[in-house]
């Protein structure tokens, strides 16, 4: 037999190389077989529920890491919520509708819009969509997302879009739905608007100029004498300019240049000057874009103010930084006009030619008026640059000439007529955790305009208007309702796919159409409308969901995008909000805090990151960082995420392969009974579980990965499970000492398991699939509940001078190291001599019969302050003194001990080893003494 025979050696299934890639698949494929979320669900019946609806991811492309940090941190909380008293059922869902599914189609896949019919065109954008739903629901599952993924929601599923229409509906009866003017395609060369499909892309040359705005009233933050700079190629809209927008978040600086001082965004000054041949200039003062806004400039030939506004469709990618902003004549321009209220200027007509709305310039083609334009900009000074400029630039399809955007009428749901009930609702029935988030939308609430909820495309939920003979539109209960059950039917495509007369309900009249003729609007809903109904469509019909939910959880956008658009049709139609709470978060960002582009190189995919290094390294990611704000992520990052990865895995193997052998139900010390040291650890982890419990309650993510790292690392590998080795290895298997901290090991594995679930999913599964004593799948399980002992931190009290001396100690040991004399490389071989206090000497007692052990030294004894010699290192009230230890190694416990070398038949081991050995394995010495 050989002495190794002797150790109790750790044994476990648990392998220290995690193989994540292939491990986490064969797993989710087995708790997919098993119906793990079902079981989970039966588990919670009965129980209160917890509902955080998905925003819904759009149904295009590959995922990215901001939909990697959103997903997985919804799969915090409803995997947290499942394990903590509540049934929380996930139903992830899907965008599915809108221009850049139509896009994808005709640009990427080749599809000829003109070749198909709309009905056709719309079934070919539900199939691609379908195929994108699918492709992202993959990859989804395989970050270990929960949720019912067998029953998404869809906003292209007919119920949804039926959910959908009666909103619709509801918000119309209440007087909420208007038409009125929007910016859209129009062709002079056609006298007619086009849709997205009718429009195609060509090169032209345009002029491109550089143009001052004065400020007029810079109320006090920018002087009087300053000029904005803007930068178009559309010379001719300056006569519909209303507004300069800029980039709220973005940095701007004053230049002085020959007398003059200009405003332009830092990030394009030298873009700027060199554009504008700027030799000498010098920044005097800086601005952020924010600053600007409401301050006023005044038109460079109208009589007139232009109003800054700040939006985020401002650019830093060319320009100046300050976009000219004509809301007749631009999308965007036209969005943040109506949330600043301008009037919706389009002095154009039909043909293209200047109306009375625009002086000097009526009757003239608009192109004419380019040149007159730069002309009237030169004589006033406020022209500093112009230049060709060649570009892709929107065309008629059918006469191959120029379009314009400009102003016609839209569907719009009124804002100001329920903006009251809006704000009240914002300020006192929702719980927004974000600092920021109530004022947020608050402000975007009080400050925007009516809302355009038309739009010229194809792949949508259609508008259910009706319009009689006389041009009246129909938006009548009877006739919305109706549609709404059609859609249900027969999906949306039934709107295209039947005349308008076949879409209304039998023997429908309408004092507007005598001869009883009725068309049909051909506009689509906004998709916001489509996926801001989802409390509709999903919350109220889903027998295991309820309304409102518990929480909405998306990017820090949304305040502006769906947890507007679900705040607004919910308060419309239904009194109250969608939701209780609201959480967002920021932007993923490059390892610099740079934006992701491909065009940069530094994208990051999810797909790749979980081939590599496995989906955990992602939720661990996840959970480390301050999601409130921009989080960044690289290879360099991911690599500290996978050691800090290696050491929890490490450490609970080591755990595991410790507590093999011990049976819970009949192997475990009562706490009561358990040394000092090992009470101590339990407290500690205690007050740990408290912690963590209470971070997962706040969404505290980072602080959970904080204090579990430092748990493992400072409390577990570096104090308890750093002297265990002399215990579970070399004590007696049935040692009480042995089975002592095999106690606390073992309640601390059973609990810090499940805390951990909701972060590290797979890797917890596995190690809870080893762990003895327990049945089926950790995920089923619920947590520990958080306790809040006072005697705990009055344990951790009477600790706190050992770990005073302990760190005085190992600064002790760590100079003895570098000895030049006689260095000491191993705290085994030391023999340590502390010089303190009788009442601190007393502490120590108290704690332990074996203080050598907890320090990790072969020899530890304790003399009075007085007897300390001048060579012992002075560490606050205390000394100690670092020498060799007398004696040689034991072969066995590698303690360095005087009586090793004289036991006559075990010369080898020290006579605590020998003790051992000869209780538990005396056929050892039998076989040496044959």
């Amino acid at each position: 037999m050989k002495l190794k025979e002797t150790l109790n050696l750790g044994q476990t299934n648990f392998a220290m190389r995690a193989n994540l890639p292939t491990k986490e698949a064969a797993m989710q494929v087995e708790w997919d077989e098993a119906g793990l979320y079902k079981q989970i669900q039966e588990k919670n019946m009965g129980r209160p529920t917890y509902i955080l609806h998905d925003g819904p991811p759009y149904a295009n492309g590959a995922l990215h890491m901001g939909h990697a940090l959103n997903k997985v941190t919804k799969d915090f909380i409803v995997r947290y919520k499942s394990m903590s008293g509540f049934r929380a059922p996930y139903v992830p869902g899907w965008d599915t509708h809108g221009l850049p599914i139509e896009s994808a189609l005709t640009k990427n896949e080749g599809v000829d819009r003109k070749q198909f019919s709309v009905a056709d065109f719309r079934r070919m954008c539900e199939e691609y969509a379908l195929r994108q739903v699918e492709g992202q629901k993959k990859s989804f599952k395989r970050l270990g997302v929960t949720g019912e993924w067998d029953n998404p929601y869809l906003t292209l599923s007919p119920e949804y879009e039926a959910a959908q229409i009666r909103v619709f509906g509801q918000m119309a009866e209440k007087g909420f739905i208007y038409k009125g003017l929007k910016p859209i395609y129009w062709s002079p060369s056609s006298e007619s608007s086009l849709a997205e499909a009718e429009v195609e892309y060509h090169d032209i040359t345009s002029p491109s100029v550089y143009v001052a705005f004065k400020v007029k009233n810079g109320k006090d933050v920018v002087a009087d004498n300053v000029e904005f700079v803007i930068w178009t190629t559309t010379p001719w809209t300056l006569a519909a300019n209303l507004g300069i927008s800029v980039d709220p978040n973005a940095k701007y600086v004053e230049v002085l240049v020959n007398d003059r001082h200009f405003i332009v965004a830092e990030d394009l000054l030298s873009h700027v000057a060199k554009e504008v041949e700027w030799e000498n200039y010098e920044v005097v003062k800086e601005y952020q874009g924010e600053q600007f806004d409401r301050l006023t400039a005044q038109h460079p030939f109208y009589e007139r103010e232009s109003l800054l506004m700040v939006g985020d469709h401002v650019t830093m990618e060319t320009g100046t930084g300050l976009v000219h902003t004509a809301p007749g004549h631009g999308e965007d321009d036209y969005l943040i006009g109506l949330d600043y209220g301008l009037e919706i200027l389009s002095p154009i007509d039909n043909r293209g030619h200047f109306t009375a709305q625009a002086p000097e310039l009526e009757g003239m083609f608009y192109l004419k008026g380019n040149k007159v334009i730069i002309e009237k900009l030169t004589e006033s000074g406020h022209l500093l640059a112009q230049d060709k400029i060649k570009h892709s630039y929107p065309h008629d399809w059918r006469t191959k000439q120029p379009v314009i955007y400009r102003a016609t009428p839209q569907w719009f749901a009124s804002i100001d007529k329920f903006r009251k009930e809006l704000l009240e609702s914002v300020e006192n029935e929702v719980t927004w955790y974000h600092p920021s988030g109530e004022r947020r939308i608050f402000n975007m609430i009080r400050d925007r305009g009516d809302w355009v909820i038309s739009r010229q495309r194809v792949w949508g939920v259609p508008l259910p208007i009706f319009y009689a003979e006389n041009g009246e539109p129909i938006l009548s209960s009877e006739t919305i309702d109706y549609v709404a059950d059609l859609f249900e039917t027969h999906g949306s495509n039934v709107w295209f796919e039947r005349e308008a007369k076949d879409l209304l309900p039998e023997g429908y009249t309408h004092p507007g159409s005598p001869n009883g003729e009725f068309t049909k609007e051909n506009d689509i809903m906004d998709v916001w409308f489509d996926s801001g109904t989802s409390h509709a469509g999903v919350l109220k019909q889903r027998d295991d969901l309820s309304f409102p939910a518990d929480l909405y959880l998306e990017g820090s956008d949304q305040y502006r995008g769906w947890f507007n658009s679900s705040f607004t049709t919910s308060i419309a139609v239904n009194g109250v909000p969608p939701y209780k709470g609201v959480l967002s978060q920021g932007f993923v960002m490059d390892g610099k805090g740079q934006k992701m582009s491909k065009s940069v190189g530094n994208v990051i995919l999810p797909e790749e990151i979980m081939e590599d290094l496995g989906a955990d390294i992602i939720r661990l990611w996840v959970s480390s960082v301050d999601y409130e704000n921009d989080v960044r992520v690289s290879k360099d990052i991911l690599k500290q995420v996978s050691e800090s990865y290696r050491k929890i895995r490490n450490t609970i193997r080591f755990m595991l392969s410790n507590v093999s052998d011990i049976d819970p139900s009949t192997g475990l010390i009562s706490e009561s009974d358990l040394r000092p040291v090992d009470q101590y650890m339990l407290a500690k982890f205690r007050i740990l579980t408290k912690d963590i419990l209470a971070a997962y309650e706040a969404f505290d993510y980072s602080t959970v990965y904080k204090k579990v790292i430092n748990f493992i690392t400072v409390d577990l590998s570096a104090f308890y499970l750093d002297f265990a080795k002399d215990v579970l290895y070399i004590e007696a298997k049935e040692s009480y000492e042995r089975r002592a901290m095999q106690t606390v090991i073992y309640t601390i594995l059973r609990d810090l398991i499940p805390l951990l679930t909701p972060i590290l999913l797979h890797t917890m599964e596995e190690a809870w699939h080893v762990l003895p004593g327990v049945e089926a799948y950790v995920q089923l399980v619920d947590m520990p509940k958080a306790t809040d002992t006072p005697e705990d931190v009055e344990t951790l009290a009477k600790w706190s001078t050992f770990f005073d001396v302990r760190d005085a100690v190992n600064k002790a040991l760590e100079e003895a190291k570098n000895n030049d004399t006689q260095p000491i490389k191993k705290s085994f071989e030391a023999s340590v001599t502390l010089y303190a206090s009788e009442a601190v000497q007393a502490e120590l007692t108290s704690l332990s019969d074996h203080l050598n052990q907890l320090l990790i030294v072969s020899k530890f004894e304790m003399e009075a302050t007085s007897e300390k010699p001048e060579n012992a290192l002075v560490v606050d009230e205390v000394a100690v003194l670092v020498q060799p230890a007398p004696g040689h190694v034991c072969d066995r416990c590698r303690a360095v001990k005087v009586e090793v070398g004289t036991i006559e038949n075990a010369p080898e081991l020290c006579s605590r080893c020998y003790n051992i050995v000869m209780d538990n394995f005396p056929e050892y010495f039998e076989q040496n003494e044959a």
